[in-house]
């Protein structure tokens, strides 16, 4: 039975690494034969995207129609940015 977002993190406990998947629908590839230009995309993006929202990547695995990230909250770091 799926469990709603949220209640698998708990926000006040120390943070944990979470597993995201995230899938292509209707069979579509995004990378892989005549798309693999777009692996280096997505890896670049996702290094822009964890500064931004303040995650720890661990790891992550660009397959051919679904991509895996291993990332962990740092709650300190945005505290440490200025408003400028």
């Amino acid at each position: 039975m799926p469990i709603a977002r949220k209640r698998l993190i708990n926000p006040t406990a120390p943070s944990p690494w979470v597993h995201c998947a995230s899938r292509c629908v209707r069979r579509v590839f995004l990378c892989g034969g005549r798309f693999d230009h777009r692996r280096a995309w997505v890896e670049d993006r996702l290094q822009a995207l964890a500064r931004l929202f303040a995650v720890e990547v661990a790891g992550y695995a660009v397959m051919s129609n679904h991509l895996h990230v291993i990332v962990r909250m740092q709650r300190e770091n945005p505290f440490t940015w200025s408003a400028a």
